[in-house]
């Protein structure tokens, strides 16, 4: 389990001895910074016995160790938010393979696994996104990156994982109004060598990879690795009789640390992923069979390169640059209506490229204010081709069936074509600084917001169907009628937004190790157009030519969306308890949201998704963590619970009010606990046995704004046993061994119900090589 990390004398003399001066001792946290993957431009000077922290959060620590990130002036146990920090060794201990496997693990975090890997949904704290714009922001060695379809990726030489619950917009801005990951990779300035890993598990699941960590000289360092998985999928179809979500997954990473002066470090990581999924395994609620007669596939290639170079000018002052370029292009394809008959189905080809740039400056003036400031700039481009292919019984279920008169389609099926460019820009400007008095700190954050997306679209179909008109006595008379649309638009909104944050904290405890805060501070979740209803705006254009239906919708009405605002209200306390041993940390938070964006079904034969605005929504929730190293030698627990109450407040959809109704898909309770117990062997071919038992728990879910469906309250229990020595470590594993049966999705397609279960019981064994 991980200690956290106290900048004491002992480092001070470390740096010296590395350095051999006072100047060095300067570069020796830039190489220090560097080698825990870019962290920040200098680490939390150690306080005097009695002093109180500079900042304070609410922190579970899981992992080694914890150093400064570039966006904060202090570690992060140290900040007035609640986080949750996983390490190296736990990373690996509880087989987190991807940021799904976070799940649980912090409180009233939950990211559901279905679908495919462009299914990143996740939920904080009562509020999150299914389609378009997150709630939670992900970095990846300080990079960020802008599309949630982009987020499922496998993690590979993890050295840790945070996550920052509550508002972080101040500092980071757009979509991480629930709250921020943080995911920072080995370096070679830290690790040298070569490392493998093997794992097999159910339904033939092989994960592989191999990485080179090595200095060329002491100022320049390199690590280079790949790795791949496959499974063979855990649901069939039971039309095919295959398995419909088996997949391959690859990836390259190529990780440059340079440090030309004593002052100045460069990192560079590229990174390249592959993915390359079957279908969806959608059960119908009515059959409780997987039975789809189309294909179904998702197909993902994506490129990030980020450099970041830090410059400390001197002791109070640090500088830094993150720049990024990122790539993505996808393909989803799929049986949209998930029925054996042939209704229609989806194909979403898409590019995207998008730039970032970030300056960040900080340092302290005197001995009582601490201070960051930033400009923060993005452009992103998306091109996206969707087309909706009707086919023979869609076309007789859903557009003939409503022609009273007899009629003949012309052809089997037809295409509704939808090509959309859709850019977006955005800058800021932030600013947030610390005053210590006593044990007192206040701390005060401003950010100016401003963004302008836009939609360029192209819908077009070109069909028809001859109707049989009676003419009385002379019988019938076929008449022909011609659908031909083509129509082009554009639309744009720019959204200016104004992001504070004010909180306090008071430590206490002989050298300030624990300590109570309040903050508020304000979130935003941007705005933008849904590009899945188009498909239903050109079906409805099409019947008002075919003289049926209420005429054609307006297209702006029906795709915008505004953005969504909160509030949020927190007090929590960090407290360390028998001398370290015990960390038990508590919050309490209020988040009151206008305009929170939900993601609905049409009614009737519709098919697409669409995103609209919940009026006001009220969410209340406490969270309780702690870590225990107990008396017992090798032995440590973890536990941590959630809970969230979240309701609509005004929300009224038709004729139908939900004010007071459990806000869907947010889980209301989340539960964790982990216990290890290390066995010392110190044999010449074994060090330590560790034994690991973990449970996760969710529920309950409400799966619909009316609250008729919901997934219950449920548990998963895992365990392992990990033989460990120098040079390898061998872990058997197991998931949900008491196989438990639960669903993690549920949705409505054209009146029809569909769920997705849980993964069954999973064995497996992991194999890790250092050399």
């Amino acid at each position: 389990m991980m200690k956290r990390w106290n900048e004491t004398s002992r480092g001070a003399r470390a740096a010296a001895l590395i350095c051999a001066s006072r100047r060095m001792a300067v570069s020796a946290i830039v190489v220090a910074t560097v080698a825990n993957a870019a962290y920040g431009a200098d680490r939390a000077m150690p306080e005097p016995s009695g002093a109180p922290t500079e900042w304070a959060d609410t922190t579970v620590t899981l992992g080694e160790v914890g150093v400064t990130a570039i966006k904060a002036t202090a570690a992060i146990d140290r900040l007035p938010v609640a986080s949750t920090v996983v390490g190296e060794r736990e990373v690996e201990r509880l087989n987190i393979t991807t940021i799904k496997g976070m799940s649980e693990v912090a409180p009233n975090f939950y990211i559901p696994d279905y679908g495919s890997r462009m299914t990143s949904s996740v939920y904080i704290r009562g509020i999150g996104a299914r389609i378009d714009q997150p709630v939670v922001g992900l970095n990846v060695d300080n990079v960020p990156y802008l599309n949630k379809d982009n987020f499922d990726f496998d993690l590979s030489d993890i050295e840790r994982i945070e996550l920052l619950r509550g508002p972080q917009s101040t500092l980071y801005g757009r979509n991480t109004m629930g709250g921020l990951i943080n995911i920072y990779t080995l370096s070679p300035m830290k690790v040298q060598g070569v490392r493998a890993m093997l794992e097999y598990g159910s339904r033939n699941s092989v994960r592989a990879g191999v990485s080179y960590y090595g200095r060329v000289n002491r100022r320049l360092g390199m690590a280079v690795s790949g790795n791949f998985s496959h499974t063979d999928g855990f649901y069939r179809n039971l039309h095919t009789g295959e398995k419909c979500d088996k997949e391959n997954q690859g990836s390259a990473r190529w990780k440059t640390v340079w440090l030309p002066s004593e002052l100045v470090s460069v990192e560079n990581t590229a990174s390249f992923q592959i993915v390359r999924q079957g279908g969806y395994p959608y059960e119908s609620l009515e059959t409780r069979r997987i039975d789809y007669n189309d294909t179904c596939f998702y197909r993902r290639s994506s490129f990030t390169d980020g450099l970041t170079v830090q410059w400390k000018p001197s002791e109070r002052v640090a500088l830094s640059s993150i720049t990024s370029v990122q790539y993505v292009t996808d393909n989803m394809t799929l049986d949209q209506d998930f029925l054996p008959q042939d209704y229609f189905t989806l194909t979403q080809r898409r590019h995207e490229w998008a730039l970032t740039q970030d300056f960040v400056a900080k340092g302290t003036a005197g001995e009582h204010y601490s201070w960051l400031a930033g400009l923060f700039g993005f452009h992103r481009h998306t091109s996206m081709w969707a087309p909706v292919t009707f086919k023979s019984t869609g076309i007789r279920e859903l557009i003939t069936s409503n022609i009273p008169l007899q009629s003949e389609w012309h052809g089997d099926s037809f295409v509704l074509h939808s090509d959309f460019s859709a850019p977006v820009d955005g800058g800021a400007i932030y600013h947030q600084g610390s005053w210590r008095q006593g044990r007192w700190t206040f701390t005060l954050g401003l950010r100016l917001d401003v963004e302008h997306t836009a939609l360029t679209y192209n819908s077009r179909c070109r069909t028809g169907l001859t109707v049989h008109v009676p003419m009385g006595p002379m019988g019938v008379r076929p008449v022909s009628r011609d659908v031909d649309i083509d129509e082009h638009g554009h639309m744009s909104k720019t959204y200016v937004e104004f992001l504070p944050k004010v909180a306090a904290t008071y430590s206490f405890g002989s050298r300030g190790e624990s300590n109570v805060y309040a903050s508020i501070a304000r979130g935003y979740k941007s705005g933008g157009y849904n590009t899945q209803m188009f498909s239903d705006i050109l079906q409805q254009t099409m019947m008002a030519q075919l003289g049926r239906g209420n005429g054609e919708l307006d297209v702006d009405d029906v795709t915008s969306y505004r953005p969504e605002q909160s509030w949020n209200y927190e007090a929590g306390a960090h407290l360390s308890l028998l001398g370290g041993a015990l960390s038990v940390d508590g919050a309490l938070f209020l988040i009151q949201c206008r305009d929170q964006q939900l993601t609905v079904f049409p009614e009737g034969s519709q098919t697409g998704r669409r995103m609209t605005n919940a009026g006001r929504t009220r969410i209340y929730g406490a969270e309780l963590s702690a870590h225990w190293r107990t008396p017992l030698d090798g032995l440590s627990i973890s536990a941590s619970y959630g809970h969230t109450d979240a309701c609509f407040r005004s929300y009224r959809s038709g004729d139908e009010d939900f004010r007071g109704k459990q806000i869907p898909y947010a889980p209301k309770n989340t539960l964790f606990a982990a216990a290890d117990y290390r066995i010392g062997v110190d044999g010449k071919m074994l060090n330590d046995v560790i034994l690991n038992v973990n449970c996760r728990g969710t529920g309950d879910i409400m799966w619909d704004d009316q609250n008729t469906v919901k997934q219950p309250f449920y548990a998963l229990m895992g365990a392992s046993i990990t033989f460990e020595a120098a040079k390898y470590s061998l872990s058997l594993w197991g998931e949900n061994l008491t196989g438990t049966q639960y669903d993690t999705f549920y949705f409505v397609s054209i009146e029809n119900s569909f769920v997705q279960r849980g993964k069954p019981c999973r064995l497996g064994a992991t194999l890790r090589l250092k050399f």
